[in-house]
């Protein structure tokens, strides 16, 4: 009973050595698919891996397209927005507010100019 006893030890230190190591396994298969996913992922986006470093691809955007897409943006922004307060010397924009009429405006309220004017044409005849 006494050879027993000092194998007891010994098999339990095998059983959490062999655990430990199947831990340790597990972790390491793991850690490689996760490289692999991202290895993968990033070829979608043309990175590449290599010894030497990282290469970037740059993905073939034809001129045609890319001009597509650009006025395709502008046309959205331009047409989404709206500037309400906007009053164009050009004659756009005139859906937005109709020009009122000046006739009742300018009877009201005399530029000083046009009164200084008139002022002075009359002084101007009673001093001669």
């Amino acid at each position: 009973m006494g050879a027993l006893g000092n194998l007891i030890p010994l098999v339990i230190l095998f059983v959490f050595v062999g655990f430990a190591a199947y831990i340790g396994y597990q972790m390491y298969v793991f850690a490689n698919e996760l490289k692999d996913r991202g290895v993968k992922k990033m070829e979608k986006k043309n990175v590449i891996f290599t010894k030497d470093g990282m290469k970037v691809g740059v993905k073939e955007v034809k001129t045609e397209e890319y001009a597509d897409k650009t006025q395709s943006i502008f046309v959205k922004a331009w047409s989404y927005a709206s500037f309400p307060a906007y009053k164009s010397r050009l004659g756009w924009n005139t859906s937005a507010e109709q020009p009122k009429k000046a006739s009742s405006a300018s009877s009201s309220s005399r530029p000083a100019a046009s009164r200084s004017a008139s002022s002075i044409t009359s002084k101007s005849q009673t001093k001669s």
